[in-house]
């Protein structure tokens, strides 16, 4: 048989390592807000067709007012001509203050001068102001420290015959370090946060603890069959009956996702490309900290409990 358990140093070393990559990557590279968590400006501009590169508008903005923005193309409904859309450039000029009227018209001109940009073009400007994020983020949080302690909650009332509590936090450990994984992704690849990945940690936290609690609910089984088994031997024989589970369904998740995300990617919807790539690295993320550090850290508990209980006591003194 297998033994998972008793590489448990090289996994948590693995786990440590990657977190040592995104804080270096924090202060190397910063954290990069989206609009919606830091504020800022959003304009909408009127294009004569949608085969403009955004990649050229984003350099375009920063030479014109030195800050960066996340282009996107759109469209929307044309009420003359129901015939055809009217082609939209979308700016989302992340920073702690909004365009003044001097920068907004550096930008139109610049890009007006590069894209061929008509006069009469539709021009809309709205601001998002810093506050917004701020609440934002503050919700957030919460949202994750209500899941949280929700998660815990559950776990140690249904698993209370296998000291559920301790079973509980190293769970919600594991959904952390998933967290974590995919905040290192955004790091070091610059990539704005904004709401798609709050979504995206809100439903890795739902479908990481589900394997997670399948394989404490062996754990649990194989404790009535085998009483008398040392729980390394036991944690690790529940991993690896259920570990093939694990790996095919999120398999057959990554297949559906990577799929909607390669959709998202051809016919380019930002909105579902944000929100599936970081479910492409939490589910991946998950799949490991469920099996290689949930499980080693719940065990690694137990046996120093087990141990202290079995170490002999000191004789009292006369």
């Amino acid at each position: 048989m297998v033994d998972l358990m008793g590489k448990k140093n090289y996994f948590f070393a693995l786990s440590i390592l990657i977190f040592i990559v995104g804080i270096v990557g924090i202060f190397v590279n910063g954290i990069q807000m989206d609009i919606q968590f830091q504020g800022g400006t959003i304009m909408q501009i009127e294009m004569p067709d949608d085969t403009f590169s955004t990649d050229r508008a984003e350099d375009i903005v920063m030479d014109a007012i030195g800050k960066k923005a996340n282009v996107m193309r759109s469209s929307t409904y044309n009420a003359e001509n129901e015939a055809e859309n009217i082609n939209l450039m979308v700016l989302n000029i992340a920073s702690d203050e909004t365009l003044n009227d001097v920068e907004r018209q550096s930008v139109l001109d610049a890009l007006r001068a590069e894209f061929n940009i008509s006069e009469d073009a539709n021009v809309t400007v709205n601001s998002v102001e810093p506050f917004i994020g701020d609440e934002i983020r503050t919700n957030s949080a919460y949202a994750i420290l209500v899941s949280s302690i929700l998660i815990i909650i559950y776990v140690w009332i249904r698993f209370r015959n296998m000291h559920g509590l301790s079973a509980g936090v190293f769970a919600v450990l594991a959904l952390l370090h998933d967290i974590f994984v995919m905040f290192t992704v955004y790091v070091l690849f610059k990539i704005p946060l904004n709401d798609s990945f709050v979504a995206a940690m809100l439903t890795i936290i739902g479908y990481s603890i589900n394997d997670t609690v399948i394989i404490y609910d062996r754990v649990r089984e194989n404790m009535k069959i085998y009483r008398k088994m040392p729980i390394r031997e036991l944690v690790n024989k529940s991993v690896l009956q259920t570990v093939s589970r694990s790996i095919n369904t999120s398999i057959t998740t990554l297949i559906a996702i990577l799929t909607l995300y390669v959709f998202s990617a051809i016919y380019n919807i930002e909105s579902i490309k944000e929100f599936t790539m970081p479910l492409v690295v939490g589910i991946i993320s998950g799949v490991y900290s469920t099996i290689f550090i949930a499980s080693p850290l719940y065990m690694v508990w137990q046996e120093r409990k087990i141990g202290k209980k079995a170490a002999p006591r000191k004789p009292a003194k006369a």
